[in-house]
């Protein structure tokens, strides 16, 4: 697509009666540079661009002279593509659906952000990528190069979040612990997130909708932080087993017990369950959820393209099946089967009748 950088720039720079020379003396460029881009015969350095726009008081869309309802459009196509080709674990096509998108719209931060969540879940340990330490090591400082201008230029404060935390961690991953740690101190606390302040300044109608909303996030977070409880390491067996068992009270409290057993959470929340109560040789106990784990994951292979729930506190709250997002190409029954099947906590049932009748029912 053709950038009509050079006649915006033109056409602002006189309406504003500014010289081409104190143009260049504000960036920092040269007088030919300016001249050279008002002139179409050359584009500014992609990180000229966010300072250019800041400066004119317009966006980088309008200032490359983009219809921005056309690129919405693209941007959208791009995006759905994405989010399909995850939803599979198809890594590298998404890689590819990113890197074109960026190619076509280089200041998209969507896009940018998609690339480089991309780059980063290429190089997970727990999907089925064999080559994924090659590519953490190599794709790591592109994933740096974009955290760090998602975090600069990024207007989005939530994709400037989402990209910030995601570089922390890669950060860590690289053991470089310490500057991801120096990165997360910087994000702002619990207390002073928009969800608990924003609620003064809502109108009537729009208390609801954001009460349902901010008590499912709250769900989904102390659920979440229950589950590191329980599978960190962190306590003795008895606490995670307690703690799991908060997971599925918690749940039936916020939800009614009406969301659709059909999620790769319900999976794991049973192997889990199953996984503490072979510890602790409770092996009626542990074959008894390593069947709800089977008939979880089988529900999780073969669930709709979309599905909805109500409960009094979250509302109606609809799941599509593209929403999942993953590393592994494989159904969760074949990862059931060949991977979290055999750990060693099933080593001294691992013979039995009964545990050999689950895996088969996996083939």
């Amino acid at each position: 697509m053709r950038l009509n950088i050079g006649d915006t720039i033109k056409k602002l720079r006189k309406e504003r009666e500014i010289t081409q020379e104190e143009f260049a003396e504000v960036l920092g460029v040269s007088c030919q540079s300016v001249s050279r881009w008002e002139n179409n015969s050359c584009y500014p350095d992609i990180e000229l661009i966010p300072n250019i726009a800041t400066f004119f008081g317009i966006s980088t869309d309008k200032l490359m002279g983009i219809d921005e309802n056309i690129e919405k459009e693209k941007v959208n196509k791009y995006l759905d593509e994405f989010q399909i080709a995850m939803s599979k674990g198809n890594i590298n096509e998404c890689i590819g659906i990113a890197r074109k998108g960026v190619a076509e719209f280089p200041n998209n931060y969507e896009l940018l952000n998609k690339l480089m969540y991309a780059l980063f879940s290429s190089g997970d340990d727990d999907g089925n990528i064999p080559e994924w330490e090659e590519n953490m090591e190599k794709y790591d400082s592109e994933i740096i190069a974009l955290g760090e201008r998602i975090m600069k230029y990024c207007p989005d404060i939530n994709i400037k979040l989402e990209a910030t935390s995601r570089l922390a961690f890669h950060h860590i991953l690289h053991n470089r612990k310490a500057l991801g740690k120096q990165i997360y101190e910087k994000f702002p606390t619990m207390e002073y997130c928009k969800e608990r302040q924003i609620w003064w300044a809502l109108e009537k109608e729009e208390k609801l909708p954001f009460l349902r909303k901010a008590i499912k996030q709250s769900y989904e977070f102390l659920k979440s932080f229950i589950w590191l409880l329980a599978d960190a390491d962190v306590v003795d067996v008895e606490t995670e087993f307690i703690a799991i068992k908060k997971i599925f009270e918690l749940e039936e409290l916020i939800l009614d017990g009406n969301r659709p057993q059909t999620d790769w959470g319900d999976v794991w929340l049973n192997f889990d369950f199953a996984k503490r109560y072979a510890l602790m040789g409770d092996y009626d106990n542990t074959f008894k959820y390593l069947k709800i784990a089977v008939d979880n994951a089988k529900a999780f292979d073969n669930r709709p393209e979309e599905e909805k729930y109500n409960a009094v506190l979250v509302g109606e709250i609809t799941i599509k099946k593209t929403d999942f997002e993953t590393s592994d190409t494989r159904p969760v029954t074949e990862i059931l089967r060949d991977k979290w099947l055999l750990h060693d906590e099933f080593d001294n049932i691992r013979d039995t009748k009964e545990f050999k009748e689950i895996v088969n029912t996996l083939n």
